[in-house]
């Protein structure tokens, strides 16, 4: 029996298996690349869309925004706030299409991680098989040694070729288990990026809610406005001239009620208010702000001046809580259509006024804490407390700061 064939067969047989379970290998990663690839190119072809339609959409947004700052600049009259409006529902609408297809985009990324997390799990089976298949071959090695295949050759060439090939197929092994560790990798970064993007999406739900809602808002802006004025430019002038002398009244009684009650207050409620909490929390569970401070977009601040506080979206009858611990300054309330408000003092020289509201829980003098339920709000046309002239449901909300008018926003969390 020639001992040396039979060892070089062996030998034979165990090479080619080595170079077949690597050819196979290759050949089924290949195989599961170009379906999952063409996937992922067909997604990021769909979210390059997305975002061209985006920055189209954006582009007209920006052109409704200067029409809107060039009739600001104009005189204030019906027909141009009206004309306002009109332009602002449609930004509005634009900013609802806009999160439509943020969402869409976002939809399409959760997609494409999705697919390229299954093609990553597929390499990863793919390579454990290799790697273990290379594994059970090498393991019948140990039925031809590296001893048995020095004395099988005839020469020192053929065993060193014979090593060499086994090398290769160690670092064939190498190569598979880094590829693995990359893999793995990928894939919990993969997760990572999935989790982000699922709670990007939730955040855009959530904002295509207030968009909706300030859609909402913005056509109750305009239909208030129509019955408030009953189309008359004369009764639109005659409105916020009213408007402008009460808020020139109400400043002034905000003014003196602040210095009136400070200056009669003890020790004793002095030391009470500088103890207790300061900070300002939200007096409505919405932070939704329609108008902000000194607002640029404020479209009456040519008649009625600057705007002094936050302009909070609330429905009417939203309960309003104190926003720090202090003493009722001054409740204007009288259950009929005039503008009613409530101002509470508190420590470190901090007063806050709640405007617009439709009930009161709270007199003058009296002490109350942060979180405290002290009325409700109101500002929906012709009812309780709104005032002459409002644009709709909301609280208007103030920060003072030694007498003065400050930036809300400052303060909030």
């Amino acid at each position: 029996m020639n001992y040396k064939k039979i060892g070089k067969l062996k030998i034979f047989i165990l090479s080619s298996a080595l170079l077949l379970v690597a050819f196979s290998c290759h050949q089924s990663v290949a195989v599961v690349n170009g379906g999952l690839d063409q996937e992922i190119s067909d997604l990021n072809l769909k979210i390059q869309n997305q975002k061209q339609q985006l920055e189209s959409l954006r582009a007209r947004q920006q052109q409704y925004q200067v029409q809107i700052e060039a009739k600001r600049r104009d005189r204030v009259s019906l027909s141009n706030q009206l004309s306002i409006l009109e332009d602002k529902l449609a930004q509005a609408q634009l900013d609802i299409d806009g999160v439509n297809l943020e969402i869409d985009k976002t939809n399409l990324e959760i997609k494409k991680i999705e697919v390229d997390s299954d093609n990553l799990d597929e390499q990863i089976e793919t390579q454990k098989q290799h790697i273990a298949n290379l594994l059970r071959t090498m393991y019948k090695q140990d039925q031809a040694s590296t001893l048995e295949i020095l004395l099988l050759n005839n020469s020192l060439t053929e065993f060193l070729n014979q090593a060499k090939y086994l090398q290769d197929t160690n670092k064939e092994i190498g190569r598979s288990v880094e590829d693995l560790k990359r893999a793995k990798d990928q894939l919990e970064q993969n997760k990572i990026s999935l989790d982000q993007k699922n709670s990007e999406l939730l955040s855009l739900k959530k904002q295509l809610q207030d968009k909706k809602d300030n859609l909402a808002y913005e056509q109750d802006n305009k239909n208030n406005l129509l019955l408030e004025t009953k189309s008359s430019e004369q009764q639109f002038q005659a409105l916020l001239q009213q408007a402008k002398k009460e808020q020139q009244q109400t400043e002034a009684e905000i003014a003196s009620a602040e210095q009136l009650i400070r200056q009669k207050m003890s020790e004793k409620d002095r030391e009470r208010l500088n103890h207790g909490n300061n900070t300002i929390i939200w007096p409505v569970p919405s932070q939704y702000i329609v108008t902000k401070f000194h607002d640029p977009d404020y479209p009456y601040r040519k008649i009625i001046g600057e705007h002094s506080g936050l302009d909070i979206r609330a429905k009417q009858g939203t309960t309003i809580v104190a926003a720090a611990d202090g003493y009722v300054a001054k409740v204007k309330f009288d259950g009929t259509k005039n503008y009613a408000y409530i101002m509470i003092i508190h420590g470190n020289g901090l007063a806050t006024v709640y405007g617009h509201v439709s009930a009161v829980y709270v007199i003058a003098d009296q002490y109350v804490t942060q979180g405290q339920p002290i009325g409700r709000t109101g500002a929906t046309p012709g009812t309780i407390g709104a005032g002459p002239f409002t644009t709709g449901p909301h609280l208007h909300f103030e920060v003072r700061l030694n007498g003065l008018p400050v930036d809300p926003e400052v303060y909030l969390p």
